[in-house]
């Protein structure tokens, strides 16, 4: 309940609509209660008349034309409601999904690194749709079934109070059956969720590498593990299903005792002479319809549980805390020249087993500084801590001689450029994924960029140029294209210091060197850490860094280092067996193409 009441809080801004259908329920509440009573005095009127008595006609046109009315009223004003519940369902929707999307956006990345992607979106909708399904329930029903239930039973004590007071009892007791096959249903579907979670979390890895699935050949394999959580699912909906309709029976075989209890009062009390037909009637009618608020209030029982659920999923991810945060002084960053300096820097995942240790280099303005090692040392940790994707444990970072942790996160990563090892980019189109740090850019530079980045020819070619779609993660595009429309996003940022993560994956002559080209302009007079994977690459850096251990073990320029007997030394031999396997092997253990 403390979710739901965060919930709450939450759409505490939706109080305009929250108060509107309040007014409309309490109306249509009333209106609800015409209807018996003008059947009253139909009947009334009519039995007055068989017996002899002076009715006029135009007392029954008189009543006909107001329960016309009354209905035309309900209509009218019902479909207004029901149009303001769906508004504020749908503000509802985005409110808390904005919540969502932009708590997600201030974790870190380590958060994305333990986490599913499907498991993130089928969370949101799951919680997101349970949530807003009960809000719009009780702002629809839940005023409207408390009103509709106290005058009927107000009304009905007027007439015959034992048929009031079973009323009374059966209240409390078919909600308290309701509450408990409820909790039951709840405590099943924490189990459903898991495995669902489980389920669209592969599912969407599948379609996202859906030509890893298909060059492995294992759609089986994927269809078995997503088809054995279905299963899972099938199983405990099962279970689940069978309880609650065992609730189910219970309460409607004791719903169905009280009420024939209490019509059996009403014909005994009418046989008595208690009362005429007219109010038999308007007894009967106002019976079944308090029978419509104990059954709608079952409905919100259930939507409360499953917006409980719901709500515990939503605030799961709500509820993480951002690790990396801003200090509350925390100034925006001002880069001058560019200068890096690494100083005694330790990081670890997990306590106790650190991956870097006592890192110390530094990185002069325009400079290039290239990290080398093997597979798994760390060389892209480094990178990750100078963007403060992950924050070090002890030691400085500074750039231009101002602490990273001291400065905010947005102006920090805003300072330095990046062209990852992979070039990752959006669905839409090509002049979107350039300008993506500056979407309102003028066209001409994002010309110049492209050209810059040795782009623009291939793109002058697409079928509508700048403007071609490209698919999700540019899948319509080449691996040599997508690398230059990366680079050429990067220009547009114009940073003064790049990080440069080279792309291992094999490309043909002519577009590994156009590629490289582009970087070679794009780190131009930019200070630019390069986690290395070719070793024309280091040969044109001013510094090269070997990494081992999580250790920096040496240190110097390309000529300098291949004099020494260390790890970019050994690189320089393993060229020469480049064409052999051991070569290949030992290469690829440097993460060396």
């Amino acid at each position: 309940m403390k979710e739901m009441l965060k919930i709450v809080r939450y759409s505490a801004k939706l109080w305009p609509y929250y108060l509107a259908i309040t007014f409309f329920v309490v109306v249509l509440s009333l209106l609800n209660l015409a209807t018996p009573f003008i059947t009253k005095g139909l009947i009334d009127g009519l039995t007055t008349r068989y017996s002899g008595g002076d009715v006029k006609f135009e007392y029954f046109l008189i009543l006909l034309g107001l329960m016309f009315l009354a209905n035309l009223t309900i209509t009218l004003l019902s479909n207004v409601n029901g149009f303001l519940g769906d508004n504020m369902s749908a503000k509802l929707n985005s409110l808390l999904s904005n919540r969502y999307f932009n708590h997600l956006m201030s974790l870190p990345i380590s958060y994305y690194d333990n986490e599913l992607t499907g498991k993130i979106t089928a969370r949101l909708e799951r919680s997101i749709t349970t949530i807003s399904t009960l809000m719009q329930t009780l702002s629809n029903n839940f005023v409207q079934f408390f009103l509709t239930t106290a005058i009927t039973l107000v009304v009905i004590a007027i007439y015959s109070w034992p048929v009031a007071l079973l009323l009374v009892i059966i209240f409390p007791t078919y909600i308290w059956i309701t509450h408990l096959s409820s909790k039951s249903w709840q405590k099943a579907q924490e189990g459903i969720n898991k495995d669902l979670d489980a389920a669209n979390g592969r599912f969407v890895e599948s379609i996202a590498q859906v030509r890893v699935v298909k060059s492995f050949v294992s759609e089986s394999r994927e269809l078995n593990f997503f088809g054995l959580r279905r299963k899972s699912i099938e199983r405990q909906t099962k279970k689940q299903s069978a309880k609650w309709h065992r609730y189910d029976v219970i309460r409607r075989v004791i719903l169905n005792l009280v009420f024939f209890f209490i019509y059996f009062v009403i014909i005994y009390q009418a046989y008595q002479g208690r009362y005429g037909l007219g109010t038999v009637v308007l007894l009967i009618t106002l019976v079944l319809q308090a029978e419509f608020p104990l059954f709608g209030s079952s409905f919100i029982i259930d939507a409360l549980q499953r917006a409980s659920a719901g709500s515990k999923d939503y605030f799961e991810v709500m509820n993480t805390s951002a690790d990396i945060k801003d200090q509350e002084d925390a100034k925006k960053i001002k880069v001058k020249d560019g200068k890096v300096e690494y100083n005694s820097v330790d990081f670890y995942y997990n306590k106790g087993s650190n991956v870097l240790k006592d890192i110390s280099f530094i990185i002069e303005p325009g400079q290039k500084l290239a990290l080398v090692g093997e597979s798994g040392e760390g060389k892209s940790t480094i990178a990750n801590l100078l963007l403060r994707f992950y924050e070090a444990q002890s030691g400085t970072i500074l750039i231009d001689g101002q602490d990273i942790n001291s400065v905010t996160q947005n102006s920090l990563r805003s300072a330095i450029g990046v062209v990852f090892q992979e070039p990752l980019l959006f669905s839409g189109t090509v002049r979107e994924n350039i300008a993506y740090s500056n979407p309102n850019i003028k066209e001409s530079e994002i010309v110049s960029a492209a050209k810059s980045a040795n782009a623009y020819d291939f793109i002058k070619k697409l079928p509508k140029g700048l403007n071609t779609e490209i698919g999700e993660r540019g899948v319509k595009l080449s691996g040599g294209q997508k690398q230059r429309i990366a680079i050429a996003r990067a220009i547009i940022k114009n940073p003064k210091i790049l990080i440069l993560d080279e792309a291992t994956s094999s490309l043909d002559s002519k577009a590994e060197a156009e590629v490289q080209q582009a970087l070679e302009r794009l780190m131009k007079d930019r200070t630019t850490l390069i986690i290395a994977h070719r070793l024309s690459t280091i040969a044109n850096v001013d510094t090269v860094v070997g990494i081992k251990g999580g250790k920096v073990i040496e240190i110097g320029s390309p000529s300098e280092l291949a004099k020494a007997k260390g790890i970019y030394a050994e690189l320089l031999k393993l060229q020469g067996l480049a064409k052999t396997e051991e070569g290949k092997a030992k290469l690829k253990k440097y993460d060396m193409a």
